[in-house]
């Protein structure tokens, strides 16, 4: 049968417009290839191109006896053969992923150029609200009150060393200059190339030491130094320009939990806080010493040939710097004291030097307010004088950049789970003999005792009294963090989160733990006034449901409303709220977790509503979003407007980790457009969304479908008796565990519990085993047991027509059945096979196995019959795409790696073995991307 004319012509088309990014890939991987066989000579060259070509037939045909070929190739591997063909194939997954960012980033281009904005842009969300008929605010009192924060989190399998980092941000560089170089230049770039390449070749890709909290540190200082203080500033410009004014409100705040989250991690202490302000002190520092040192190269004008204000005139008497040649420069003097006084800054703030000393440091700033206010001397001075041109650009985004970063760069959270509070303040109160034992308190007896000592002035502590390593550890993050906040000012540390927030009582025992470490001011009930704000994280699905009864009984204790409007705000009094996605959907699977979520939201944003006019206040929702689906990843523009209407209110705080964090910042251009698509829906979700009511069928077919999937899903992952032994078995989560990668432990209890074992490498370990059973177990069951609940074939067509209205009319639906359907289209049950074989147990094998492949298939029908779509990620050609490109090369690294795992197990974990199960998880990651 011939293809019709119009579908060739598609295809065609299709295919000129991707030939770049093949051509890049091509190339990349030939120049790979080339380094290999000079490196490591023909035969390694030959041994990798034939598993490589084995591994393409498994994958495109499921051929056993090329699986078997494959096996047996693999098992006579040498442990220096292992390692150099692991390495091999995840630099290719490392170099494809830098090909495909430049291929986003051309494409981009080429639609910007023929004015085709897309979903998620500034410029479509703006034209938007222009068109709308509703009323709605300017942009910048939209603005006002808004808050959008993504924060950073450590991630085991992402902190890679920044020679690598460095390495691959020149080949990104150098695929640009490809695009722009006429193609006579081609050769010599590849020079160029070979050279980076061979760079990556010849180093390390992972730290042979264990990591620690300073390399996670030291990590994301890096995605700053690339992508956020530039990125974040041009971000404001463009905001700028839109609404036609040249300063608008600040409200984009980076966050950070790296150096401050405790929870589960023993090394997280009071010194590794200091460290992590310190260390952003120093980025933000310096880079504002580069920025002032380069603008006093700019603004060379002669006080003999243009006026300045008479503040300007000020500022540069004020300035120490006596060098003849410039004493007719005055915005040269001025800039060349500041440089001294910012110099002198980062000697307080992190102990470093700057790099030059035209002056001795001299007079450190006490804030970056006042920073600001010379460089604003600066500006006005420059648009009064007719400079304007040279203040919109250096300056322009140095103003931004302070407004936004201060001198701490980032907030910094402070994270611990509810049970060590609970064992700090049952020790201080044991030792003042107040309550001998407190942990044995009922809920109501507990609040009792607490909100008693909160309405005392005096503290706890016994002078004298010694008390436990613990308590000692606990208090020392209190007391550290009022010290910053000195230090760095108070948007160093806002944010104090309580794991596993299941009583009211769990808040009020931070609340004492602060009263200690004296912030908190006055008692409860007479104008108290709290430095942080506290933030329940509710975690499981019965937290989840919880919520709202917990939120209502601590907002309407006395005192809690007057002490949250007493407190360090900005501009309004707010309150967040974090809602964990990963231990919800570990708790209860895909669908009830997003279905809890999405219901908790809607009773809390109704119980904000209600809150007495006088003492009411702004609800921040914290969405607690991993890499994967199954925590609660997928494109944000699309989980945003998914929210529940009027859950967003300009208010987001989300967290960025995992091979996330790499694939939407290492890149600047690709960094700025997931940071203004952040935005974008923030804006959308806030302004344009609808406030029409889910109809009552929706609501009650989404209960119907959790209640099903839960179900489904903890009778397998709870309740079969053998499922954990599985899964410790077929996936690499033993390896993740006693390899130490991270600095975190893997389970936050040295057991094989599920329920112990951390959300991270719980969706981390079904991801690099390609079943990625987070993502999609329970759905189709679901789907399906619901649809035969129906007594006759009518009734069941009623059925399928409602699912379907949902997934058209509903943005919550339609973005989970987007969700599981990616999922589905990256999961490869042939690989998962392969990881099953590795439970020694056949029976359990083949009962655990026979159960995920009928859910599989069962999800996979569901999401058929829901999108009227047979192929998955018919909606999304760009990322089917990128699969096929990318998998049939990632296959090797499963297949090495599981081989490296079986000898492992077996007690041939010599050195190489362990480096090589290190490397294919970190390229598995990289291949996959949204994994952490």
């Amino acid at each position: 049968m011939s293809t019709p004319k119009a579908s060739r012509s598609s295809f065609a088309q299709d295919q000129a417009k991707h030939a770049p990014l093949m051509e890049d890939i091509r190339l990349l991987g030939r120049v790979l290839g080339d380094v290999i066989r000079e490196q490591e000579g023909d035969a390694a060259f030959h041994l990798i191109e034939t598993i490589r070509q084995l591994s393409v037939t498994f994958r495109r045909t499921a051929d056993a006896k090329a699986g078997k070929a494959l096996s047996q190739l693999l098992k006579g591997l040498t442990g220096d053969q292992t390692v150099t063909v692991v390495r091999a194939f995840t630099y290719f997954s490392h170099l494809a992923n830098l090909a495909e960012d430049r291929h986003h980033i051309r494409r981009r281009e080429i639609h910007d150029r023929a004015g085709e904005v897309q979903d998620g842009s500034l410029v479509k969300t703006l034209h938007k609200i222009q068109q709308t008929r509703r009323k709605v605010p300017t942009l910048s009192d939209m603005l006002a009150q808004m808050y959008v924060s993504p924060v950073l989190t450590a991630h085991p399998t992402e902190v890679q060393r920044k020679s690598i980092l460095d390495a691959e941000h020149h080949i990104a560089e150098w695929l640009v200059r490809k695009d722009q170089a006429p193609g006579k230049d081609l050769h010599n770039l590849e020079t160029s190339l070979k050279a980076w390449v061979t760079q990556l070749w010849q180093t390390r890709l992972i730290r042979h030491s264990k990591l620690t909290v300073a390399d996670e540190i030291d990590n994301a200082m890096s995605y700053y130094e690339s992508t956020f203080l530039t990125e974040i500033p041009a971000l404001y410009r463009q905001l700028e320009d839109a609404a036609g004014q040249r300063e608008l409100p600040a409200f984009f705040r980076m966050g950070q939990w790296i150096g401050g989250d405790r929870d589960g991690n023993p090394f997280v202490t009071s010194q590794t806080l200091q460290l992590a302000l310190t260390r952003q002190s120093d980025v933000i520092l310096r880079h504002y010493l580069r920025e002032v040192h380069a603008l006093g190269g700019e603004l060379s004008m002669s006080g003999h040939l243009v006026k300045i204000s008479a503040d300007m005139q000020a500022l540069a008497v004020r300035s120490p710097d006596q060098n003849p040649h410039r004493q007719d420069e005055p915005y040269r003097r001025a800039l060349t004291g500041i440089y001294a006084r910012l110099a002198a800054t980062l000697e307080n703030l992190s102990g470093g030097q700057a790099a030059r000393h035209a002056l001795a440091p001299e007079h450190p700033y006490l804030s970056a307010e006042d920073f600001l206010k010379d460089l604003r001397v600066i500006d006005g001075s420059l648009r009064s004088h007719h400079g304007g041109a040279m203040a919109d650009q250096r300056l322009r985004q140095l103003l931004i950049a302070v407004r936004t970063f201060g001198f701490h760069l980032a907030t910094v959270d402070l994270r611990q789970s509810s049970d060590q509070h609970e064992l700090t303040v049952g020790e201080l109160l044991r030792a003042a003999r107040i309550c001998s034992d407190y942990a044995s308190l009922n809920e109501e007896t507990k609040r009792k005792v607490l909100l008693q000592q909160l309405a005392d002035p005096r503290a706890l502590r016994v002078p004298g009294q010694t008390y436990s390593e613990h308590t000692h550890a606990e208090l020392a993050i209190f007391e550290q963090a009022r010290e910053i906040r000195q230090q760095y000012g108070k948007a160093a540390i806002r944010h104090y989160i309580i794991s596993h927030t299941e009583t009211v009582s769990d808040l009020f025992e931070v609340l004492l733990l602060l009263k200690e470490a004296g912030m908190l001011h006055g008692v409860l009930g007479e104008q108290a006034r709290c430095e942080l704000i506290v933030v329940p994280l509710f975690e499981t699905i019965e937290d989840l449901q919880h919520s709202e009864t917990i939120m209502r009984e601590y907002l309407h204790t006395p005192g809690i409303l007057d002490m949250i409007h007493g407190a360090d705000s900005h501009d309004y009094c707010e309150q967040d709220i974090m809602l964990g996605y990963s231990d919800s959907n570990k708790d209860g699977g895909i669908f009830t977790s997003n279905w809890s979520l999405y219901r908790a939201e809607i009773a809390l944003a109704q119980l904000f509503d209600t809150l007495p006019s006088q003492r009411r206040i702004s609800m921040r929702l914290f969405h607690g979003r991993g890499g994967t689906v199954g925590r609660g990843g997928g494109p944000s523009y699309q989980a945003i407007l998914a929210q529940p209407t009027g859950t967003v209110r300009g208010q987001i705080r989300l967290t960025e980790q995992g091979e996330v964090i790499a694939s939407k910042y290492a890149n600047p251009e690709i960094g700025r457009r997931n940071l203004e698509t952040l935005v974008a829906a923030t804006l959308e979700a806030t302004w344009l969304s609808t406030r029409e009511a889910t109809p009552e069928e929706y609501l009650q077919t989404a209960q119907a479908l959790s209640d099903l999937s839960m179900q489904s899903y903890r009778k397998l992952v709870y309740e079969h008796p053998g499922f954990a032994d599985y899964f410790f078995q077929a996936t690499p989560i033993r390896e993740i565990a006693e390899l130490n990668i991270g600095s975190r432990p893997a389970s936050r209890k040295a057991t094989q519990r599920i329920e112990d074992l951390r959300a991270i490498p719980w969706g981390f370990s079904w991801g690099q085993s390609r079943l990625t059973l987070p993502g999609w177990f329970g759905f189709g069951s679901a789907i399906m047991g619901w649809l035969e609940q129906a007594s006759t074939k009518p009734q069941r067509q009623v059925r399928v027509a409602l699912l379907q209205r949902m997934a058209q009319e509903w943005p919550f639906f339609a973005n989970i059945l987007s969700n599981i359907d990616m999922v589905l289209a990256k999961s490869d049950m042939a690989l998962a096979q392969r990881y099953a074989e590795l439970v020694h147990d056949v029976k359990l094998r083949k009962a655990v196995w026979s159960r995920l492949e009928h859910e599989w298939q069962q999800t996979s029908e569901a999401l058929t019959l829901l999108t009227g779509h047979a192929e998955r990620l018919a909606n999304n050609p760009s990322l089917k795409r990128s699969i096929e490109h990318r998998f049939p090369y990632i296959d090797p690294l499963h297949h090495m790696q599981i081989e490296l795992i079986r000898r492992y197990r077996e007690g041939r974990s010599d050195e190489r073995v362990q480096r090589g199960i290190h490397i294919a998880i970190n390229g598995i990651a990289a291949g996959i991307r949204n994994t952490g």
